[in-house]
């Protein structure tokens, strides 16, 4: 097995001052927001987490403008 096969994948996302869309994916905001992309799951669900997705055909989408007033970042 190689040492490849142990270790995960993690994926890299940029910094929350250079997202320029005005949505994230599910796991882009869980990454920003140091939460499980279940989690944010779960908010959607129950509409009771910091802040509530906009769905577009059945996706969640993560304002970003919302994730950088969470983070207190300039947005």
């Amino acid at each position: 097995m190689s040492d490849k096969a142990l270790s995960p994948i993690k994926d890299v996302f940029p910094f929350i001052e250079t997202v320029t869309r005005p949505t994230v994916t599910t796991a882009e905001a869980a990454y920003y927001l140091n939460r499980r992309p279940q989690t944010l799951r779960t908010w959607a669900c129950f509409e009771n987490g910091l802040i509530c997705p906009i769905r577009i055909n059945g996706r969640l989408a993560w304002p970003v403008s919302e994730i950088k007033k969470i983070l207190g970042v300039e947005g």
